[in-house]
């Protein structure tokens, strides 16, 4: 069996070549892995998340994986769903929109269908955020509708 000779790097090669594979040795292998967003102190469920109570940290672990929040513009003004412990990544399925309307209290039903708009008072059955399809009770007439909770607190009333 016969063996060859390879050959070698040249002088001018191998001081750059050992240069960039130091490089890459020394640099953690977290460091494109990103943030996270960690409460700073304990928030409890149903409190709404200010920009003063989180903080984006860097993201050391490789095995951690989920839909965690990555910015604070993610949670900031979202409602907690559990209780979020500081130090630890928040769940973006711990948060939820904000209710725009709450159970019992007074909302505007709007009922539009061509040029036909009806109006009327309501009361809502359950708490909902926008977008959310809610049980309300028409304060007139007792009839209770389903409807859509719009950005202005007012119920889209659906057709039947």
């Amino acid at each position: 069996m016969m063996f060859r000779r390879m050959n070698r790097i040249g002088g001018r090669l191998a001081l750059p070549l050992l240069a960039a594979l130091l490089a890459l040795a020394g640099r953690p292998a977290f460091a494109d892995m990103g943030f996270a967003v960690v409460p700073t102190q304990t928030i409890y469920p149903g409190e709404v998340i200010s920009a003063a109570r989180v903080e984006e940290v860097e993201v050391t672990n490789p095995n951690l994986t989920g839909d965690y929040a990555r910015s604070t513009g993610e949670v900031v003004g979202m409602v907690s769903k559990r209780t979020l412990l500081p130090g630890r990544i928040v769940l973006v399925s711990a948060l939820r929109a904000p209710y725009a309307v709450t159970r019992g209290s007074a909302v505007r039903l709007t009922f539009a269908i061509g040029q036909l708009a009806i109006s009327a008072g309501g009361s809502p059955l359950e708490d909902g955020a926008v977008g959310d399809v809610i049980r309300v009770r028409n304060t007139d007439s007792g009839i209770t509708v389903s409807g859509t909770v719009m950005a202005d607190g007012t119920i889209q009333v659906m057709a039947k």
